[in-house]
Order: C-alpha cells, then structure tokens, then sequence
C-alpha cells in the first residue's frame, strides 16, 4: 500500500501573519482620508487666514463680520510692511542665523552622537545623563549670565550672539546617539579599523553617510525653531538690525494695531518655509522612510 504522506504542518502565527499583510495591503478607508483632509485643511487655516486678512484694508478687517474671501489689496499691504521695518534685511539676517545654526547643530550633534554611541571611554553614561540632564532646565533661566557673557565678548547687537550659544543641543545630541546606535554596526567599525581608518575618517565615511536620514530631520526642525524663535533675539538684537520674528514685532504700534499689515508681514515671513517644504519635502520624506526601515 501506498503511504499517504501526512499534509505539512504551517508554524503557528501564520495565518494571523497574512491576514495582516493582506490588510496592510488594502487601500485606506474613507475614515483615514476623512482624518488626513481635516488635518490639511487644520493645519493651513492659520496661512489662510492671515493672507485673508493680509488682502484687505483695516477698516474691512475690523467689521463685524470678517470676510471669508481673499480681497485685492494684499500686494499693496506688503508694499507697507518694506516700508515699516527692514524687511530684506530682517530676512537675510534669519537666513543666515538659521542656516548656520542648523547646520552647525548637525554637525557637532553628530560628531558628539558618534561618540557617545560607538566609542568606549570612562564616564560616557554619566555625561550623557547629564547633557539630556539639560532638556529639563529652562531657557529663560540662563538668560541673564548669557547676555553677559555676549556683553563681555561684546557680541550684542550682532547676530554672532543668536548663532554661537546654539551651535549645539542637547536634543541634537541624544537624537543623533539613538540613531546612530542601529544605524552603524560594531562590525563595520572594526573592519575600518582594520583597513587603516584612524577615526575621524570612520566618523566621515562610515558615521556621517549612515546618519543623513536622521540628520535631515534634525536640520529641518533645528532650522524652522531658529526661524520663528523670538525670545532671544529680542534681548540681544536691536531694532535696526533685527531678525524677521523681531521686525514683524515692529509692526505693532503701541495704541493701535493693523492687522491686515501685521497679517500680511507674518505670511511673507511663512514663504521661505512654504519654499523649503517644497523643495526639500520629497528628501524629507526619503530620509524618514529610510529611517524606519534601517536595521
């Protein structure tokens, strides 16, 4: 007689395995779309509003029932605020205290993750509890010993006093460690090692490329922080070489404010970010879903 081989046997969890696979794959329902187009139109409403208000004239925006259409008087409204305050100027002071906080905040954020995460030397747990430590201590408290040290270094007024006190972040640098824990293997370590590499060239070639995701991101949120940040550059800035956040600040008068002036000064002030979301958005993208999978 012929011997009936018994049917294979599927390992436990299979099944539930590919029923979830098979969900994953389905087009999201309309409750997901529902959720994602009200959090669209959530998050553009404050724009939309301030370049509606920003398109009128002040005895418009001061009826009582405001307009829910955009008018026509928005470049005019614009032609103000460059009168008003030093509006190029404000701009490219923010361009460049952004970019080179960013970029230094990158930089040295990855250099000290680095070693926080794959090299060995006494007391690395103990400085790292104390740099995330940090996080907790507020801002306004170093304040005053900070505007001296500027005093004393004689930086106020200039924006070398917003760039160099934020160089690096404690967030910059456990973000960077946690990363680059996964992301770089022991192995590929030594087998540099072995080839020769000293290690600021295995920092270069091995750490730097594998972090680039996570440094995206960092960039991108260390830079829209510097560019909306008004408390410091208040202190140290004055108002004839002020930051945008600090001549949009101007605009106010003590008595009376417009606000279609106000309003169309702070949509200007959002275009540049709208450009860098645009032109970095499909990056910003890459380097997440590259994060997400490494490993």
């Amino acid at each position: 007689m012929t011997a009936i081989a018994d049917p294979p046997v599927r390992p436990p969890g299979r099944s539930r395995r590919t029923r979830a696979a098979r969900g994953l794959a389905q087009n999201p329902g309309f409750l997901v779309y529902g959720l994602l187009i009200a959090f669209v139109l959530g998050s553009a409403a404050p724009l939309y509003w301030s370049f509606l208000i920003g398109s009128h004239t002040s005895d418009v925006v001061t009826q009582q029932v405001p307009p829910l259409l955009p008018g026509g008087h928005f470049l005019e409204n614009a032609a103000r605020v460059f009168d008003s305050v030093p509006f190029w100027k404000a701009m490219g002071n923010s361009v460049l205290v952004s970019t080179v906080t960013a970029t230094s905040v990158v930089f040295f954020s990855t250099l000290a993750g680095f070693a926080f995460a794959k090299l060995r030397f006494r007391g690395s747990t103990a400085l790292l509890v104390f740099v995330v430590a940090t996080m907790a201590v507020p801002t306004q408290l170093g304040v005053v010993p900070l505007f001296i040290l500027m005093a004393e270094l004689g930086w106020t007024g200039s924006v070398w006093a917003v760039i160099v006190p934020w160089v690096v972040t404690a967030f910059g640098v456990f973000f960077m460690r946690q990363y680059l824990v996964d992301a770089v293997p022991d192995e590929l370590i030594e087998a540099a090692r072995m080839d020769g590499c000293s290690m600021i060239r295995i920092f270069w070639n091995v750490a730097v490329p594998a972090a680039r995701p996570a440094a995206a991101i960092l960039w991108l949120f260390t830079f829209m922080q510097v560019w909306t940040d008004f408390f410091w550059p208040l202190i140290v800035l004055p108002g004839d070489n002020p930051t945008l956040q600090i001549a949009l600040n101007q605009l106010q008068s003590g008595y009376y404010t417009d606000y279609s002036l106000v309003l169309a000064g702070a949509t200007l002030a959002t275009v540049p970010l709208l450009v860098l979301f645009i032109v970095t958005g499909r990056q910003f993208v890459s380097g997440i879903m590259q994060g997400a999978v490494k490993g």
